[in-house]
């Protein structure tokens, strides 16, 4: 089992910046990837970016692209997404993820994001 507990979230205005993470425990070393999604009001919930475990790819949804970085720390089991230039369409819940082999398992209980017009 791989336990997620997100941290940060907000309410900020249109513009400004916001920096989410996620800190995981448990059997991390059967992690392959971590990831953010968020689900808006009425909306499905879809992937914005994931991190691999180890090596440098990335992925970004094409909304984000340019605004949002994903980052992680291995040695502290952590992820966080960084949201630059943030529009009041990214306030949705955002929820962390954890792959074990290439599937998302494992998931937080999800942060708030507000941003105002």
């Amino acid at each position: 089992q791989v336990q997620l507990v997100e941290s940060g979230g907000g309410l900020v205005q249109a513009g400004g910046s916001l920096r989410i993470s996620c800190e995981a425990s448990g059997r991390t070393f059967s992690m392959d990837a971590m990831a953010w999604f968020r689900q808006a009001p009425g909306k499905e919930r879809e992937l914005v970016a994931s991190i691999r475990w180890t090596g440098t790819y990335t992925y970004y949804a094409h909304s984000v692209k340019g605004r949002f970085t994903i980052s992680r720390d291995n040695a502290k089991n952590t992820v966080s997404l960084q949201m630059n230039s943030l529009k009041p369409e990214d306030t949705a819940v955002y929820y962390c993820a954890a792959s074990t082999e290439n599937a998302y398992t494992y998931w937080g209980q999800g942060t708030q994001v507000t941003v105002s017009s």
